[in-house]
Order: structure tokens, then C-alpha cells, then sequence
């Protein structure tokens, strides 16, 4: 799986997915209800790490030639919205 860009691409995807979830699932509630600031410092240091793999994982893609420019764009804009990468990732199967 994670031999070919395509591979690398849902790999990563699947974990910043995950990460943008629990981001706004978990960590956003108890930063607001529960007065716990630092998970949201955390899960968004980890999130922002795994978006920036995601967006380079797309452009290697790209550059290889195993993304069109418009399953690029998509996979871009998915990566703003929740669930948008594993929307994605039933796509590039």
C-alpha cells in the first residue's frame, strides 16, 4: 500500500481524517465546555502535521502523474471537510 503515491496518499488521508475529527469531535468540546485548552494545542499541532503530509502526498501524486489535476483539486478541497478524505479515498480505489 504504501509503495505507490496513490497508496501513500490514502494512508495519510485516512489518518488525517481521522486527526480532523477528533479535532473537531473531541478536542473543540472539551476546549469550550470543559475549559481544557491544551487538547486542541495538541490534537491541532498532530492534525496540522498530518494536513501538511496529505497536501504533499497530493502533489507527489500530481507530479507523478497518478492524479489527474481535477482528482487533485477534489482532494484538496476533501481535505477541508469532515469526512472529505475518506470520501476521497473511495474515489482513488
Amino acid at each position: 500500500m504504501l509503495t505507490t503515491p496513490i497508496g501513500r496518499l490514502r494512508f495519510i488521508g485516512f489518518f488525517e481524517g481521522i486527526s480532523f475529527l477528533i479535532l473537531l469531535g473531541i478536542a473543540m468540546p472539551l476546549k469550550y465546555i470543559a475549559d481544557i485548552p491544551e487538547v486542541v494545542f495538541w490534537v491541532g499541532l498532530l492534525h496540522g502535521g498530518l494536513f501538511s503530509l496529505y497536501l504533499l502526498a497530493i502533489g507527489h501524486a500530481w507530479l507523478l502523474h497518478k492524479l489527474t489535476l481535477g482528482s487533485s483539486l477534489l482532494a484538496f478541497i476533501a481535505a477541508f471537510l469532515p469526512f472529505g478524505p475518506f470520501l476521497m479515498d473511495r474515489k482513488l480505489r
